[in-house]
Parts: C-alpha cells; structure tokens; sequence
C-alpha cells in the first residue's frame, strides 16, 4: 500500500472512530508501528489529527472536515505544484473569481496578498483561508451544499452579477478538448458557468487525472479556458489537442525538473503558446506566498 492510501485510510478511521490506535493499525496494513508514527505525524503536521499516547484523535470536528481533507490527500503534491506555478501566471489584476476545489485552494494558499486585490469565491474554505489575510474577500452566499462547503443558488447567482472579474481560476471534475469545462453537479456548474462568462479571461487548475474525462455537465466549451495549468501525469495526446484548441497549456513542474521552455513561460506569461508548445511552471518562488 503507497503512503497517501495508507492516510487516506487513517482519516477514514478517525472520520468513524474520532481515535486511532497505533497497534491496530500497524496489524491492518502490515507495517511497523514507526511507519504507522510516522504516518501520524504527518498527518498531525498537516492538521488532520492530534497526536495521543498510543495513537491520534480527530484535530477537526466535523465528519466534513475530515473527508474534505482525505480528498486533498489526493495527488496532493501535483496540486500543490500546480497552484504555485499558477500564482505565477497572474500579473497585475485586480479582481479575481475562485471557484471550488482542493487544487483551487492551493493556488489561494500561494496567492501573494496585495489590499488592492478583491477575490470573490463560492467555496466557503477559500473564503475561511483568505479572509485573515490582506485581501479584500467576498463571499458569494446563498444556499450551501453541505458535503462540500459552496454556495448555490439564486443568491449566489445574484451576487456575481455584482462584478466583473480580471479573471476565473477554476477547478473541474474533467477537461477535454471535446467537451471544455465539466461537473458532476449542475449546482456547481452553473456558477462556474456565470463567473466565467463573467470573466476576461480563464484558468482551469486540474490534475492530470481530470484530463479526458467529462462530467454530467457542461461548464464552458473549450474556446472559453484562456491557460490551462496541469501536472506531468497529464495525457500529452489530450495536451497537444487542448494545445491545438488554442489553450495555453502550463505544465508545473518542481525547479529542478524544468526545461528550457521554462524560463520563456516566466518570461512573458501572459504570450500565447506557439502551435504545438507545451510550456513549464516552476515553484520554484513559492515562498514568496506568505
């Protein structure tokens, strides 16, 4: 079993049990009790659980806390690199929209502070992260759906008809150059579908495992996404295609693994890709985030 399943599984645990034990856990997977430790530990460091003697109790309280943080456990590392390099893509906007998901949180997890700068979300956890921080934050309200922390609705609906936004950072259930933007739920799609018709231009964050699929419904064709940033796992034949569409095409990679394309992308990030090119991000500046 790979490490993030193993956590994935101890967040399980305590999502049902609110308490872990390190004996019985090393039994149910087959490792150590020190792998199991250190397990714990990084869990803790990232803020899932609490450490005790002989194991670990849930550190969130609510059953939705937890299950939302087993997701970010998912590819966590290529989301991480991709919301840095995104930071990186912006330059001098003023108003930005960010729709939901755990690879959207990561970009306002590095987005530089600036009190010039409104961003208006529908994701209550962007809202709850941004809100302590210098940056004028809006929140859309309205009806939240409560396994995932956004708000629908009228209400939030009649709120983005309030602003006009620089740009949309999105996240999506899948990309394809068939199908754009797509979701499982309508609720969902539906604001995405008006901040970005709302929006001069688009991201779309995503990892490589929502490249080529599609969801139930459709957010915006693939002529609406201006840059699309994703991860090295991403099927290259669906990158040339999305590439082909027009779409600018971000790779994030760390430092060390950038190419020669990379230093062009930081260089002009806001030139459309050549026919053809694949561009690289590094996170390379990314302690510049707090």
């Amino acid at each position: 079993m790979l490490a993030v399943d193993r956590r994935l599984r101890i967040l399980e645990q305590v999502a049902e049990d609110q308490s872990i034990q390190v004996g019985d856990l090393a039994a149910r997977f087959g490792v150590s009790e020190m792998t199991v430790r250190r397990d714990i530990r990084r869990l803790e460091r990232d803020g899932f659980l609490r450490r005790t003697y002989g194991g670990a109790t849930a550190h969130l309280t609510r059953s939705f806390d937890l299950a939302f943080n087993a997701r970010a456990l998912l590819a966590a590392r290529e989301k991480r690199l991709i919301g840095m390099a995104a930071t990186h893509l912006i330059d001098d906007v003023s108003t930005i929209y960010l729709g939901i998901g755990t690879t959207v949180e990561q970009f306002a997890r590095y987005l530089p502070a600036r009190p010039d700068l409104t961003v208006v979300t529908g994701s209550v956890v962007i809202a709850s992260l941004l809100g302590t921080r210098p940056i004028r934050t809006v929140i859309l309200g309205g009806a939240v759906r409560r396994d995932e922390l956004t708000c629908v609705g009228p209400v939030a609906i009649a709120t983005l008809a309030r602003y006009r936004f620089d740009l949309a950072v999105v996240g999506t259930f899948g990309v394809s150059a068939r199908w754009g933007i797509t979701e499982l739920a309508d609720e969902d799609a539906e604001v995405s579908r008006v901040a970005i018709g709302r929006a001069a231009r688009t991201f779309v964050l995503a990892d490589g495992t929502k490249l080529g699929y599609a969801g139930t419904a459709v957010v915006a064709p693939v002529d609406g996404i201006h840059t699309l940033v994703t991860d090295a796992s991403a099927p290259e034949a669906e990158l040339r295609a999305l590439d082909a569409r027009g779409v600018r095409v971000v790779v994030a990679a760390p430092a060390a693994a950038t190419d020669s394309a990379a230093p062009a992308a930081a260089a002009d990030p806001a030139a459309p890709a050549a026919a053809g090119e694949v561009r690289a991000a590094t996170a390379a500046t990314a302690g510049r985030s707090r």
